[in-house]
């Protein structure tokens, strides 16, 4: 199958759950901060951590490349979008919420480091 196909399918999977992700956690926690962006964007990168730990630390030599990109490009890559992250920090900053804005950037972007790194880590120590 052409890698572009894969990729597509992936992300229509990935776009199918950042769905149903937008769809839930507004429920949960409110809809005056971007709380659905934040959670797709920290645990997608958690979820990114792992699969590449697990690729580079227990059993990457059996993925073939068509499941890697099935999985990351494209599940994950459907999954995660920083343009919606951009487009909810204008819409903060327009509505006049700067420190609102401020804390949403700073701590996306801090934690989803944070959730690659974890992801990696967690993966090093069952390797």
């Amino acid at each position: 199958m052409h890698p572009a196909v894969i990729v597509f399918l992936g992300a229509g999977l990935g776009g199918v759950l950042r769905h149903l992700v937008n769809q839930w956690v507004p429920r949960l926690f409110g809809t005056g901060f971007p709380f659905a962006t934040f959670v797709v964007n920290v645990s997608g990168s958690f979820i990114m951590g792992l699969v590449i730990g697990y690729l580079a630390f227990k059993d990457g030599e059996h993925w073939t490349q068509s499941m890697r990109l099935f999985l990351t490009t494209g599940v994950l890559g459907g999954y995660t979008t920083f343009s919606t992250f951009s487009l909810d920090f204008f819409f903060l900053m327009e509505r006049g919420e700067h420190t609102l804005a401020a804390a949403y950037v700073i701590g996306s972007v801090a934690i989803a480091f944070l959730g690659v790194y974890a992801g990696m880590a967690l993966m090093r120590t069952m390797s």
